[in-house]
């Protein structure tokens, strides 16, 4: 009993020790370009706790740093009061036993054009808008996938519908009068598989079915049938069998014997002779 409570708690604690939490980092404003001198937060977001994820980036100047170097912690997120572009690059969440989180690439500049767009995975099958901002204002803008002209909006937004794999790529905006936006780049996740489930059906069986199930039974029938018809026959005969009350009289009275027969004439005899000689 001992040795079997020992086993429990060795398998508890390794549960425990062996668990890894898996968090998602966000970025607020929700973009993944962003003009210079301005504020965004990002935060580390997981479903139990999200005590013991730091925030950590690679940048060209630095590389796994964390956020008590270029940012002000916050419990789970970190803020940056005024980004400049050497704050581009690629930040992430980790735990302390090394467990990672997604990962946002940031892109700050000191142009007056960025692209708005999706800075986490697109679902397959969503609608997808993107905007070409300005400093001032929204202003008509071409739109390239890849280096490909895709079309010119006159409001400076795009929206694509219902996006599927081949909508993945590298994106930026253009305006005439501003310039161009840095490029981005847009990941379009698969909807998660579903496991198909055989519908169990409720319709009777077809008629194709039923000839094996007559056949067995007349075969039963031919077989049963003559033990049967024996049967009743052994019964009626059973039944209508001579008695010995039924019999006829002349096979009821035997016929006499040879002696009885002698006495039966010698009594005839007698009752002649005593007959003859009475006065």
């Amino acid at each position: 009993m001992e040795q079997t409570s020992l086993q429990w708690l060795l398998c508890l604690t390794t549960m425990l020790f062996c668990r890894h939490t898996q968090a998602g980092l966000t970025v607020s404003p929700s973009s993944s370009q962003f003009f210079q001198w301005m504020s965004i937060s990002l935060s580390c977001e997981e479903d139990d706790s999200s005590a013991g994820w730091t925030l950590k980036r690679n940048t060209t100047k630095d590389t796994r740093t964390e956020c008590g170097i270029w940012g002000e912690p916050a419990g789970s997120s970190c803020n940056i009061g005024y980004i400049i572009t050497w704050d581009s690059g690629v930040y992430w969440c980790e735990s302390g036993e090394g467990a990672t989180s997604n990962s946002i690439s940031i892109t700050v500049t000191d142009g007056s054009v960025i692209l708005q767009s999706p800075v986490l995975p697109v679902m397959e099958g969503d609608d997808v808008t993107l905007h070409c901002k300005t400093k001032t204002s929204d202003l008509p803008a071409d739109f390239y996938k890849d280096g490909s002209l895709i079309r010119t909006e006159p409001k400076g937004h795009m929206t694509i519908h219902h996006v599927s794999k081949s909508d993945e790529g590298l994106y930026k905006c253009h305006n005439s009068s501003h310039g161009e936006s840095p490029p981005s780049w847009i990941t379009v996740a698969g909807k998660p598989a579903t496991i198909a489930t055989t519908p169990v059906s409720t319709t009777p069986p077809p008629v194709s079915a039923a000839p094996p199930l007559v056949f067995r039974l007349v075969c039963h029938l031919v077989v049963f049938c003559p033990y049967f018809i024996s049967t009743l026959l052994m019964v009626s005969l059973y039944r209508h069998r001579p008695t010995g009350n039924d019999l006829p009289v002349s096979m009821a009275m035997p016929l006499p014997t040879q002696a009885e027969q002698g006495l039966a004439d010698d009594d005839d005899i007698i009752t002649s002779v005593t007959t003859e000689h009475h006065f």
